[in-house]
């Protein structure tokens, strides 16, 4: 078979059939057998098919490897697809976030309660602190904390919204926004004048939320910008777009959160 796709098209169409198959990577890469980072490869374009594995991939994902490899393919009429229609959408795995926005107030206070006594968590660590809670576990558990959308901004991932949800918690007395002189910068801080409502967070939404106070909330506002920088969904979505908690799954040491080895072991 002459292949005349590139391995990055070949890795954005697997990627469209498995999401349309409702299948996560981590399932994908059980049924053909390979390890998740393996997949993952595969699907930025870094690693190439070969022809046993397209075989595997046409029975799983359901697709002609004819079709699968001409320029005009598209995984919405792949034949699969075509007979299955609606109820096929209907099965998708939903990544698109929901905004909670009553959950990510409870976030931000339990977030306040714990380290806004801290000189260093101004504005910027905040922001880090929320963005690095929620997708940690977005990438464990394949659900949204708060569902939260984070644009990509030049100072680092912020979350949509916040101007006027931090308004709505000053004027209903939640937090109180201050101003204070941290070697010789002005910095905005909020303190808490309310507790969180823990009831509406699981024990693994706290979890998560712990490890990254207990990781982060000591940095700079510095040190926390660089490292979200380096963390792979910031640095691969274009300045002013918002960033898909997709892309958390292609993290790499040290940013990534998940023990994938466990889950090769069970391959």
């Amino acid at each position: 078979m002459s292949i005349k796709i590139s391995q990055k098209e070949i890795g954005q169409r697997i990627t469209e059939l498995r999401k349309l198959k409702g299948l996560s990577q981590a399932d994908l890469a059980k049924r053909l057998k390979i390890s998740r980072p393996s997949l993952a490869q595969i699907e930025l374009g870094n690693r190439g098919v070969d022809v046993l594995e397209l075989q595997r991939l046409s029975i799983v994902l359901g697709f002609s490897l004819d079709e699968f490899m001409s320029k005009d393919f598209a995984a919405s009429n792949s034949t699969e697809f075509k007979t299955q229609g609606k109820k096929q959408t209907t099965e998708e795995r939903i990544s698109v976030p929901k905004f909670q926005v009553n959950k990510f107030k409870n976030v931000l206070l339990y977030i306040l309660e714990k380290c806004a006594g801290k000189p260093n968590v101004g504005e910027t660590v905040l922001y880090k602190l929320l963005y690095f809670a929620d997708f940690n576990y977005y990438e464990l558990y394949e659900e949204h904390l708060t569902g939260a959308k984070y644009r990509k901004l030049p100072y680092g991932p912020v979350p949509q919204k916040l101007d006027t949800i931090i308004n709505q918690m000053i004027d209903t007395g939640q937090i109180q926004r201050f101003k204070t002189d941290y070697y010789g910068l002005q910095q905005t801080r909020y303190l808490p004048l309310t507790k969180a409502n823990l009831t509406e967070l699981k024990a693994s939404e706290k979890e998560v939320i712990d490890r990254v106070i207990d990781q982060m909330s000591d940095w700079s506002a510095a040190a926390i910008s660089n490292y979200s920088h380096k963390d792979l969904p910031w640095e691969v979505t274009d300045e002013g777009k918002y960033i898909s908690y997709e892309l958390a799954f292609y993290r790499e040491a040290p940013f990534s959160v998940r023990n994938y080895e466990n889950e090769e072991e069970e391959l």
